[in-house]
């Protein structure tokens, strides 16, 4: 903390009763200069910080390569749903590092999430919530159904609307 306010307060003494401009201009030039290789020292501590820590940690759908490269254990669960695209939402929200690999040998394809082994509290609740989701869209009926026996309803209540008025007759 002591060094954040040390780079905030500049402080420039100048000895001396009178100040020309070539003076002053000669003081804020080392001034200057002074900042700049402090800014180096700080980008090259931040090159060897990131050197000390590996690559860059990537979140959420990655490839298997950048998630192992993570040094985590790694486990997987099984989806047979073709439709794992939707479940990238739910991984999202709960912050999971994960990749996806397809199965062609069975003949419905399967699909394997491999996730960190330290995550499987979340993956599960992840994993849970997107399954009943899922079962949730397919309880609905679809709108398209909705709209056909809205119009069949409509069809048949025009219907009686012209008989009632047959049977009425000519109205005077």
């Amino acid at each position: 903390m002591q060094d954040e306010v040390n780079q905030k307060v500049v402080t420039l003494c100048i000895n001396g009763g009178k100040i020309s401009a070539r003076i002053l201009k000669d003081a804020l030039a080392k001034l200057l200069k002074k900042m700049e290789q402090m800014e180096r020292q700080k980008l090259q501590e931040l090159k060897i910080n990131r050197k000390e820590k590996g690559a860059v940690s990537y979140h959420g759908k990655q490839s298997m390569e950048k998630l192992m490269k993570q040094n985590c254990q790694l486990t997987n669960i099984e989806v047979t749903d073709g439709n794992i695209k939707s479940f990238e939402k739910y991984a999202r929200k709960y912050g999971i590092d994960f990749s996806l690999k397809k199965d062609n040998s069975m003949s419905p394809p399967r699909y394997y999430v491999f996730f960190k082994a330290r995550d499987v509290d979340v993956m599960t609740a992840a994993f849970k919530e997107y399954t009943g989701k899922q079962l949730s869209k397919g309880k609905k009926p679809s709108i398209r159904k909705k709209l056909m026996l809205a119009k069949e309803r409509m069809a048949k209540h025009r219907e009686r609307e012209k008989t009632r008025q047959k049977d009425r007759g000519p109205e005077h």
